[in-house]
């Protein structure tokens, strides 16, 4: 594989392109006579002995290669997305060792396979991809293998031969899914439950696992009733849109229930709500569930308007570079990595599946 050689590297990467700059040596002073070069080469000497370590550490990346890393990211759709794209851009750094080429698919399937396939033609060191859709991957993937890349699959899932990719990491979407069906029973006890669900986008392994693990947990209550599940595709504008359409069809009072499979999409349903006079929340006639819990999504969950809030960790960046640290000292790595979750209720609930918000929760975020 070929590396891309720098004493220092600094990357700016967008759709378009790539732009580098590198750093020159200083000139080589020669010596006037032999005594002063003798001299020089003590105070040089003494000189390195003292500045070395600092100038290492300072700027690791210079000692040799970058390491070459090309990341297919699903698109800029929500704040999550844009936490995860942050981890990502600082973690695969020039001052990390690293050479990051960073491109945004905007949610289309088509421009992530063949940024994919411009990855393995640049013979970039390690490619990681978070799927737009979990269908469809075969063939690229057997690409990126045959050309020797170690393959990352990072954030969801995709529905291939594992032995086409090097490894998978992030978080569980089933057992997110789950973790929410099995608050709101724990929640409503015996009480009858109308749930409208606003999904994310078709064909996402985190529209299929949030929906299957919530499923699971409804199937287990006959009092529980799914009204509808449409797709807001994880933005505001769909959420917004979706529970519109919800509340011409079922009115006020037909459901008590909305399950908005991340934060932006919740945001949006409030909004739908707040301009038909529907009231939600710990003291609303609608109970939101949220999925994501970033910065904003749990500041609501404090607020008591998202009653709870079930979490999937954007700093995935670190989890995905311990497992290139490993294949770069030839060693065996998972071929799964969790990401593990947390799950967040409004103040004044107790729940053993969740932890119950308060500010110092909150500040202690680290997105």
């Amino acid at each position: 594989m070929k590396k891309k050689l720098a004493l220092l590297l600094v990357t700016a990467m967008t759709v378009s392109g790539l732009v580098a700059c590198g750093k020159s040596e200083a000139p080589t002073q020669e010596a006037a006579a032999p005594a002063q070069e003798e001299a020089q080469a003590e105070d040089e000497a003494a000189v390195a002995e003292d500045e070395t370590p600092e100038q290492e550490e300072a700027a690791p990346a210079a000692d040799g290669e970058l390491i070459t890393v090309g990341f297919a990211q699903v698109g800029h759709e929500s704040d999550w997305r844009a936490a995860n794209t942050k981890n990502y851009q600082d973690t695969f750094s020039a001052e990390n060792g690293y050479e990051l080429s960073f491109v945004d698919c905007d949610n289309d399937h088509a421009v992530q396979i063949e940024t994919v396939r411009g990855f393995i033609e640049q013979e970039l060191d390690y490619i990681c991809i978070a799927p737009i859709q979990s269908a469809g991957w075969d063939t690229v993937l057997q690409e990126a293998q045959d050309a020797g890349i170690p393959v990352l699959i990072v954030d969801r899932a995709v529905d291939a031969d594992p032995s086409l990719y090097t490894t998978a990491l992030g978080c569980d979407m089933i057992a997110e899914g789950e973790a929410a069906g099995n608050w709101l029973a724990e929640y409503l006890g015996d009480k009858e439950a109308n749930i409208l669900v606003i999904e994310g986008s078709v064909g996402a392994s985190a529209t299929l696992g949030r929906t299957e693990g919530f499923d699971n947990i409804l199937s287990q209550h006959d009092n529980w009733t799914k009204l509808d599940s449409q797709s807001g595709d994880f933005t505001q504008a769909g959420g917004q849109e979706v529970m519109e359409s919800f509340i011409k069809t079922y009115g006020q009072g037909g459901f008590n229930v909305v399950v908005c499979q991340n934060d932006n999409e919740a945001y949006g349903a409030m909004d739908a709500m707040d301009a038909a006079g529907i009231t939600y929340g710990v003291d609303g006639d609608v109970q939101i569930i949220s999925f994501d819990a970033t910065h904003d999504g749990l500041q609501y969950t404090l607020d008591g308007k998202i009653t709870c809030n079930v979490e999937c960790n954007p700093l995935q960046a670190g989890f995905a570079e311990e497992v290139i640290k490993k294949l770069e000292a030839g060693e065996a790595v998972d071929a799964w990595t969790l990401v593990k979750d947390e799950a967040f209720v409004a103040p004044g609930i107790e729940s053993q599946y969740a932890v119950t918000m308060s500010q110092e929760v909150l500040d202690g975020r680290a997105y």
